[in-house]
């Protein structure tokens, strides 16, 4: 990987590779851009087959989080971190400390939080080295809920925009991944009306699916090719690629799993073929409006993050309208969105205050 030639595509401004040999530690930490103020962005961890493939995800991760954040009129930025190995081997207070402390190193630069196979148990350790981080259980806690709240906002103004009504009650949703977002996410379309197709690697927690919620569980890969309303994401990401993209049959896809489109033409096709994508980083921006108190100082307000995650289903309505104003795919929509914030902010920042 020629690392300069993949910072310049997109204007990365930092690439951290942290190592310490006796917590066992290996973590990149990826800044993508701070113009609108220090760069967020979770910490996961997963068992990457190459350290090549822990840079490309801490990469796009860190990316997608600068338009979220932008999308969703925050004034920070964008980052992301990838601790590699497998989670239920690695994880100590030793190794989390470690992480700790190279995050404090960059004085601020880089906020981090919860991801994928990260705790707040965990998140604890690491607080204990920096108070670079968000999300702890005495502030604003697990994000997860609020995360399953904007994209039942995002389905919502999907449904809007394809049928002219916010009403879920009858309509089929189908969700990949029943994990921190994921669940409460069926829990809230099953509430609200919604049948459910759902799957997951827990065969457990299919059956409690089909218990509690009165969903239809299916294999991993049937997910792709049932009839629904919605296809909804949420587990990792790249999922929307040459071999599922033919098995669709959902008019709208919105979904909490990041990076969804494995390439970008395959935004594209889907345009092509009517499927109303409900641009990921737009959908699930939630998890950040929930710890933007912490970033900010304040006390943690439930009900007025709830009220600001709502805000998500007008957000994806402004998508839906520069998609037809441009006649452009929803993805390149929301990058537009995004950048006119950025770019406007730029300006606002050239004006000298020592």
């Amino acid at each position: 990987m020629e690392i300069f030639k993949k910072l310049e595509e997109y204007d990365y401004e930092e690439l951290i590779f942290c190592q310490d040999k006796s917590s066992g530690l290996k973590a990149i930490i990826a800044i993508h851009d701070t113009t609108l103020g220090p760069a967020l962005g979770g910490t996961r961890i997963w068992d990457y087959e190459t350290e090549e493939e822990a840079v490309e995800d801490a990469l796009r991760l860190a990316r997608g989080m600068t338009y979220k954040n932008a999308a969703v009129g925050l004034d920070i930025g964008g980052a992301k971190a990838v601790i590699i190995g497998d989670p239920k081997k690695i994880k100590s207070e030793e190794l989390f400390r470690a992480f700790g402390r190279f995050v404090e190193g960059l004085n601020g630069r880089y906020i981090t939080g919860e991801d994928m196979n990260v705790t707040t148990e965990d998140m604890s350790y690491i607080n204990r080295e920096t108070n670079y981080l968000v999300g702890l259980e005495e502030n604003s806690g697990n994000p997860s809920p609020v995360t399953a709240f904007g994209v039942f906002k995002g389905i919502q103004a999907g449904l809007n925009e394809l049928y002219g009504s916010d009403d879920i009650n009858g309509k089929t949703v189908a969700i990949q991944g029943l994990g921190a977002v994921g669940w409460p996410l069926a829990e809230l379309l099953h509430e609200a009306g919604a049948k459910l197709i759902v799957t997951t690697r827990d065969q457990e927690t299919i059956a409690k699916a089909e218990e509690e919620l009165g969903a239809t569980g299916v294999g991993l890969d049937e997910i792709y090719g049932v009839e629904c309303d919605v296809f909804s994401p949420c587990a990792r990401g790249a999922i929307i690629n040459d071999s599922s993209i033919e098995q669709l049959k959902c008019k709208i896809i919105a979904g909490s799993a990041n990076n969804q489109l494995a390439e970008s033409r395959h935004g594209d096709i889907l345009d092509e073929k009517g499927i109303l994508y409900v641009p990921d980083y737009v959908v699930n921006s939630g998890g950040v409006i929930n710890v933007i108190d912490d970033i900010l100082g304040r006390k943690y307000n439930r009900e007025k993050t709830l009220a600001n995650a709502a805000k998500i289903y007008d957000s994806c309505k402004k998508v839906f309208a520069i998609a037809k104003r441009d006649n452009i795919p929803t993805y390149k929509a929301a990058d537009i969105m995004a950048e006119e914030r950025i770019a406007a902010v730029r300006k606002v920042k050239s004006i000298y205050n020592k």
